[in-house]
């Protein structure tokens, strides 16, 4: 039987992506198609680097084309990604695929931890990643990344200043903390806040990103209506932790990106400090705040349960020594790997399955 690219594709148009639930060629997943004697080759193109699944979808189609076609052919099956995106070229962040809130109702629930860890857990996995540190108070990312003494360039394009990013373990950064003394206090109103989180977004050389995350402050502020009017948001995540008072902010973080003015959809909820784990005993698992407070706000709103992450000594060591987490081998990292694949999976079926987003007006 002879084969064609027309009956390679037929076959493979009854494999589908098991989480967008389409098949991979109506996708465009399948590309480079080549026949030479009784061996074909072909890319699968995934829609994120992080995919968990990449070797079931690699096994169905091999199923596929020895069902349709026997076992005497010698299939070549390349597996590579490219990030998807519904975002639109625009005069800001236009090489920006995905823009993500990392958000928290309440403070001291290891927002920036997860953030920064996320990030660097992302880059790992072959993506490019920018985090914004938009905690104006009280910025922590150059600590966790071990930059605090880090101090961006300028440089001049046209009329303006752009800004170049610090980047470290493969993560784009910029936070206020980069622009004032480590000992001094930033008190600011919130327009000056504002105007410092437009700067970041729109003054920095971001370049090409699959992902940049935007490290919000506790609460709803004004941080918050400034990021969704300046920049199309893909999504938002919300981190809790179990107990009842953060999980009753946790509410209202979510509810307003849900407001009908405000409209970005969410991603998932990450339940951070979920159970301590000692050293000593890896297998054990100690709920300290409760159990279970992130999943059954995820299932109250229906949005996806992105993943517990474990209170360990290790992380908070990783945060004070500027070495995060997810580069240390052990359960924290395979906590956080997790938690980034989960984090592209719903950005990946967020991107086919919904309109693109658009820039907020909020009437005041």
């Amino acid at each position: 039987m002879q084969l064609t690219e027309e009956s390679i594709k037929k076959t493979l148009s009854r494999v589908q992506d098991p989480d967008i639930k389409r098949d991979l060629v109506s996708l465009g997943m399948i590309q480079k198609i080549s026949i030479d004697g009784k061996k074909v080759s072909f890319q699968v193109v995934l829609t994120t680097p992080a995919c968990p699944l990449k070797e079931v979808i690699k096994n169905n189609c091999l199923e596929a084309l020895e069902e349709d076609h026997g076992a005497d052919w010698e299939w070549d099956i390349t597996m590579t990604s490219q990030v998807t995106t519904v975002r639109d070229a625009t005069p800001i962040l236009p090489e920006v695929k995905n823009i993500i809130a990392i958000a928290s109702g309440k403070g001291g629930v290891g927002k920036s931890t997860t953030s920064a860890n996320l990030a660097v857990a992302l880059a790992q996995m072959g993506a490019k990643v920018g985090l914004i540190d938009a905690d104006i108070s009280g910025p922590s990312i150059p600590t966790m990344f071990n930059v605090e003494a880090e101090q961006p360039t300028v440089k001049r394009v046209g009329e303006k200043n752009i800004i170049i990013p610090i980047t470290q373990y493969g993560v784009k950064l910029m936070s206020i903390g980069f622009l004032t003394p480590a000992d001094s206090a930033v008190v600011w109103r919130g327009p000056m806040a504002s105007s410092a989180l437009r700067q970041f977004i729109s003054d920095v050389e971001w370049g090409e990103l699959d992902y940049l995350l935007i490290d919000l402050p506790p609460g709803t502020s004004d941080i918050h209506l400034t990021m969704v009017q300046t920049v199309p948001v893909t999504g938002a995540v919300i981190v809790t932790t179990p107990q009842k008072i953060a999980l009753a902010d946790a509410n209202k973080g979510l509810s307003m990106f849900r407001q009908p003015q405000i409209n970005v959809p969410v991603l998932g909820v990450i339940e951070n400090m979920a159970y301590f784990t000692p050293d000593e005993l890896p297998e054990n698992k100690y709920y300290l705040f409760g159990k279970e407070g992130g999943k059954r706000l995820a299932e109250k709103y229906d949005v996806p349960f992105l993943g517990e992450l474990p209170i360990v000594q290790s992380i908070r060591e990783s945060g004070d020594s500027g070495y995060p987490a997810v580069l240390k081998k052990g359960i924290t990292q395979e906590a956080y790997l997790s938690l980034a694949e989960s984090v592209a999976r719903q950005i990946a079926i967020r991107n086919a399955a919904m309109d693109k987003t658009s820039i907020v007006e909020v009437k005041a």
